[in-house]
């Protein structure tokens, strides 16, 4: 499927591995930070290890920005602490989870968590991704006005016909 995105901005994804205190599971894993640009490390590399606490660079994904989402952004950046939602969804096998994307638009973020599996967590928003953000919203964005929606009567007839009422007496 191609991209619609004006722009794109390649981003490395940094996870934690944290020895889990429960029998159902092993570890539990969350994105902890997204930095700009292209990291020399294969996907799934460790970084370094403290304590119970591994952290690896999970791979590399691209922040899209869309004319249509502007709003999303703006208010994402007027928040006070900006964010990227990283999406992973759980494989089979090692590693356990896929880089699925990484997003400045709140509304996509949370649209992934419908699946239930996968594992939506936000970063903090590197500043030259906010420095990005800021320029395209400055470039692209269009207020659109709130026209509140007019109800039209009702016709009195209209809801007896419905319901099978018309001609009964």
């Amino acid at each position: 499927m191609r991209s619609t995105a004006l722009a794109r901005m390649a981003v490395g994804v940094v996870v934690e591995r944290r020895k889990a205190s429960s029998i159902w599971v092993d570890f539990l894993w969350r994105p902890v930070s997204v930095f700009v640009g292209n990291a020399s490390a294969a996907p799934w590399t460790p970084l370094g290890t403290e304590a119970e606490t591994t952290l690896f660079y999970a791979g590399e994904a691209a922040v899209e920005l869309h004319r249509t989402e502007t709003a999303g952004y703006r208010n994402n950046l007027a928040s006070g602490a900006p964010a990227l939602w990283v999406i992973m969804r759980p494989t089979a096998s090692t590693p356990p989870y896929e880089l699925l994307t990484v997003t400045a638009d709140p509304a996509e973020g949370e649209a992934f968590t419908d699946a239930g599996s996968n594992l939506v967590e936000t970063v903090p928003m590197p500043p030259d991704v906010v420095a990005a953000v800021a320029r395209f919203i400055a470039e692209h964005h269009v207020e659109q006005p709130f026209l509140k929606r007019r109800r039209q009567p009702s016709e009195p007839t209209a809801a007896s016909r419905r319901s099978g009422q018309e001609g009964r007496e």
